[in-house]
């Protein structure tokens, strides 16, 4: 599938590239475009192999060639979306009004220029601009002595050969800076492999919260080894949640927060990471995937924080919320849902996964404050 899919991909950028060489008035144009597509589409194979399992390389070589090369890569997707069909049907309609065909180069080129200025905006710029979301969460039945009680919530930090230590670093320094009661963490922190453990520990070791730092654990955490990540997590102070959980006191008052492990991997157990709760009791679950919503609500769960999605990684800007490439594969895709008495708050992702681009969808750090129902 992902074969075919850069074979068009590519289809549509020999077109771009015919019609720049002969701009440019290079000899031979459908030879330098074959060519620069060919070259283009073995690149993109190397990268993708160069990322499983993710490896630790020079910062000069992601910064001048791994990210402009997927910028390229993006805007030739993107011009493959509108090019191709342009390409089947432009001809039919000049041979229906007794043309001779011709392929839309031209529309392609600038296709490809208006595209590549997105991409390259959402490869260099975007995915480092982390916005701060506050939200209050009403929960009913929330006991009075948590009224106001802050977690700030990060998600899918991907920490890798594109999503450095030095990013992450900010980002814990940002949380601290909130004077959360808790840090929950909703899996996804290691793109695969297991090179980049030590740096996800020595990150999240730097979180600070009232009452600790929780984690749940999500599918590219089990790319590769997982247990060795657990122990460092474990061995920096972190509460690793792998379908267990904890009562939280404050001022008299209790609520139970759990962690659910992995779906893709089938770990996940919402039933055994809700047995120790005392009955009554307000719970709060750490579940990657937010598919398990639906289950949760089915045990009484007051809220659960989930990632996965990315929030699409590529959405409709200013219309993430309704726009994103993350509803063709999933009910809840970013933000906060309400259903019944329960909620769900979906977090867009700090970090990115394959393309490393956003567009639209911005990496977030999570504010949440828990309110008493009036």
């Amino acid at each position: 599938m992902i074969a075919a899919v850069t074979a068009a991909t590519h289809a549509s950028f020999a077109l771009v590239a015919y019609e720049a060489a002969l701009r440019l008035g290079a000899p031979h144009p459908a030879v330098v475009a074959a060519a620069l597509a060919a070259a283009s589409f073995a690149a993109f194979f190397e990268r993708a192999r160069a990322m499983m399992p993710d490896r630790q390389r020079p910062r000069w070589q992601v910064h001048l060639v791994e990210e402009p090369f997927f910028a390229h890569w993006c805007a030739a997707l993107a011009t493959a979306a509108v090019v191709l069909p342009a390409a089947v049907l432009v001809p039919l309609v000049e041979v229906a009004l007794g043309r001779s065909p011709a392929l839309p180069t031209s529309f392609a080129l600038g296709a490809y220029a208006v595209s590549l200025a997105f991409a390259a905006w959402g490869v260099f710029v975007r995915r480092r601009w982390v916005e701060v979301r506050e939200i209050d969460v009403v929960i009913p039945n929330l006991p009075e002595g948590f009224e106001g009680y802050r977690v700030v919530h990060l998600s899918d930090l991907h920490i890798g050969g594109h999503t450095p230590r030095a990013w992450a670093e900010g980002w814990a320094r940002r949380s601290n800076r909130e004077a959360p009661d808790l840090v929950a963490v909703t899996g996804d922190l290691v793109t695969s492999g297991t090179e980049f453990h030590a740096d996800i520990a020595s990150v999240v070791g730097m979180l600070e919260a009232k009452d600790g730092v929780l984690v749940s654990l999500g599918n590219h955490d089990y790319f590769g080894e997982g247990e060795p990540l657990i122990a460092k997590l474990r061995a920096v102070g972190a509460r690793v949640l792998r379908n267990e959980g904890h009562h939280v006191e404050r001022d008299g008052d209790r609520v139970y927060f759990a962690g659910v492990d992995d779906t893709w991997t089938r770990r996940a157990n919402v039933r055994q990471a809700l047995h120790a709760r005392e009955p009554g009791t307000i719970a709060i679950v750490l579940a990657h995937d937010p598919a398990l919503f639906a289950e949760a609500l089915l045990h009484g769960v007051a809220l659960v924080l989930a990632g996965h999605t990315h929030g699409g990684q590529i959405a409709l800007p200013f219309l993430a919320h309704r726009v994103s490439l993350a509803q063709l594969t999933h009910r809840h895709w970013l933000g906060l849902y309400r259903e019944g008495e329960g909620s769900m708050y979906v977090h867009g992702g700090l970090g990115t996964t394959g393309p490393p681009i956003r567009l639209g969808v911005a990496p977030e750090i999570a504010v949440l404050t828990l309110r008493c129902a009036p």
